[in-house]
Formats: structure tokens, sequence, C-alpha cells
């Protein structure tokens, strides 16, 4: 180790906050700051876009998959200690999965207490889509998530000792404020930012914080772990990867977004709430250049965050998707489109994530325990 401590960040947030772009962005502003940066990736399942889009930016980085950090503890701290051995980062970045909560009393506080000579850990940061926000707090149209679903969202918001509002780029300013001042009412402990990770308006302010002080103990709260297992497995997981022979060169990109096109328009023929649907497109023999596509809400247009530079031939597409629906109608939607692509498939795991069962709890004395668990999963 180096003789300071080094930074521990983790930034959390629901499905399709925009937590990845945002993450990068930190990174890259550190990186032009001096500072050598380390990610740390999580997932219920494996073959992460979110792992590539680090790669692409030459970060390195670290794959924990089959479940939460809390669930994974071991597994973070080991992740932690293989990029200490490759790279001696001074800031790491952890960002877990989306549906995760509890992450002040399970992964913060028994990193202070347990490695707290090794790390600083910053606040913890919690990224928030407005349109959803708004959503949820009766300020905005729109359909929601079941309302185990959306336990887990609020606890998220509860615990953060940062709410970074994100996608500002996407309000007006009347909307902006708006949706600022009811955060702040809402939850009073936490500070606000308002950024746009797409723009990079606000973020140096949040930069500026995420290196400043450490995690805050006052941000433990109640979690009835029922309600959050039941939450987590009314969503559907997919991760897929496919071969694409496109026969003739063509634009890559409009490909990608052809494809996330065709999933939404079936998901919303069938009535589901999308979380997030995210994939790439690497093409074979030009470097590691990759588009990126991403589906935040059924209803909405799929974007895309990075562009192939050349036409598309051959390569490998990956698809993440989180949604709220049973797993097999989402492999057989995936399947449908791919087939209509000509795609081939090479790997997909479809699931329910499993009763979250984290492996330290710590309050805020300091003191742990185990939290009351559901006698049988969900």
């Amino acid at each position: 180790m180096k003789n300071s401590r080094a930074h521990y960040i983790m930034v959390g947030g629901f499905l399709g906050a925009g937590k990845t772009t945002a993450i990068l962005k930190l990174a890259e502003h550190l990186r032009k700051q001096g500072h050598s940066v380390g990610l740390i990736t999580n997932d219920q399942g494996t073959g992460l876009v979110d792992t590539a889009m680090a790669q692409v930016r030459e970060f390195p980085v670290e794959e924990i998959a089959g479940g939460c950090f809390c669930c994974r503890f071991d597994s973070l701290v080991e992740a932690s200690r293989k990029l200490m051995e490759a790279t001696r980062p001074d800031v790491f970045i952890a960002e877990p999965v989306g549906s995760c909560t509890d992450l002040m009393a399970t992964v913060g506080l028994p990193l202070r207490q347990l490695y707290g000579g090794n790390y600083r850990v910053a606040p913890l940061s919690v990224v928030v889509d407005p349109i959803r926000a708004m959503r949820m707090l009766g300020i905005g149209d729109g359909r929601q998530f079941a309302p185990k679903v959306m336990y887990i969202y609020i606890k998220q918001l509860e615990e953060a000792n940062i709410l970074v509002i994100n996608k500002s780029d996407l309000l007006g300013a009347d909307q902006t404020a708006k949706l600022q001042d009811a955060m702040k009412r809402k939850f009073p402990r936490a500070e606000v930012f308002v950024v746009s990770a797409r723009t990079g308006d606000g973020m140096p302010a949040w930069f500026e914080r995420c290196l400043s002080g450490e995690i805050d103990t006052d941000g433990i709260i109640d979690v009835d772990y029922l309600t959050y297992g039941v939450g987590e497995a009314m969503l559907g997981w997919l991760n897929a990867t496919f071969r694409l022979d496109a026969a003739a060169p063509r634009d890559g990109n409009e490909m990608l977004l052809d494809i996330a096109r065709a999933i939404r328009d079936r998901l919303a023929q069938a009535d589901v709430e999308v979380a997030h649907l995210k994939m790439t497109l690497a093409a074979d023999g030009i470097g590691p250049d990759i588009a990126v596509a991403n589906l935040v809400r059924t209803e909405a247009v799929p974007e895309l965050s990075f562009r192939l530079g050349e036409p598309f031939e051959e390569g490998e597409l990956t698809v993440n998707l989180r949604a709220q629906a049973e797993p097999d109608l989402l492999e057989r939607v995936v399947r449908e489109v791919a087939g209509e692509f000509d795609a081939t498939l090479v790997s997909l795991a479809s699931f329910k994530p499993g009763q979250p069962d984290p492996t330290h709890r710590v309050d805020g004395a300091g003191v742990e325990h185990r939290p009351v668990m559901p006698e049988t999963a969900p």
C-alpha cells in the first residue's frame, strides 16, 4: 500500500439511472488529475456491458458476478486486492448492482471497520434518473414498478449521503428546480447535486465531493429483507452473447439501435416495464471500439453512448436486460429478435435474483448483527 489510504468511492442507484456513464466521467476526471483509478463492476450474472465499457476506456477493472457486493463482500475485498497488486490505484470506484440497497450497513461500514487502515471510504453516492424520481414523488406522469420493487428504489434514496440527480439535460429549468426541491424535502439528510453525465454539467462539484469527507454513519436504514427479496424476485435478469454477421458492411450503430427498438417493442406489447437494456456491438478486427446502446424505460427511445467508427461486418453482440417480467419471457423475446438479425447464440442466462443475504451488517455504533431474514426465500 502507499503511505496514504486509497479513496474508496461507491456509487449506487437504481437500474437505468446512468451510473456507469457517471462513473466513467468521474474516473476520467480523476485520471486527468494524476490519480490512478481502479474500477469494480458488479452484477447478478456474468458478461457485463459495464465491464466492456470500462475496458474500452482503458481502466483496470475487476468484475464481481453472482450477487451484489453485500452478499459477495469477500469477493469485493479480493477484487480490490487484485487491483492494488496490478496497478496500485489511489482511488477505487465500485458500482453495485442496481437492484441492491442497504449498502451503507453491508458494504460501506464493514469496509471502514475491517479495512479502514487501507481505505478512506467516501460518502455513499446514489445516482437518480429524474423521470423515475418525478414519478415516485408524484410530480411526473407515467408507469411505475410494482410497490415491492419501488421499495428497493426508495430505500436506496433514503440511505444516500449524496443524491445525484442525473440527466438534467432531459428537464427544463422549472422541472429541475421542482425535482431538486422535492428531493431535498423527501430526503433531508442527503446532499443533492444536479448533473448531466452526458454534457458534463454539474459534474465537477460532485467529483470534488466524492474525494472529501468519509461515509456518514447516520445513513443506516431499517430494511425489511422479506420485502427486499420479493422486490428483487419480481425483476427478470438476462445476459446473452451472440455472433453477428452482417453479410455486407453496414452501419453497426444503427443496427444496434434497430435491435434495441425491436426488443423494446415486443416487451411493450407484453406490457413489460423495462428497468434497463444495455447492449454492446464489438466488431472484429477494428480494435477495442464498441457501440453501446441503452434503453431505460419501456416508452423511452434507445440511445447510443459509444459509437463504432467504421462499418460493421461481423462481431459480437452482448445483451444485458433487466425488467419487471418473468425470465422466460425475456429470453423468448431476445431469442426472437436475435433470430431476425441472423445472430448465432453463444451464451445466455436468464433468472431472478436470489434472496439477499449479506456477509456483514454493521450498525452506526460499529456493532455487527445479522438482518432478520425470511424463513423461506421469496
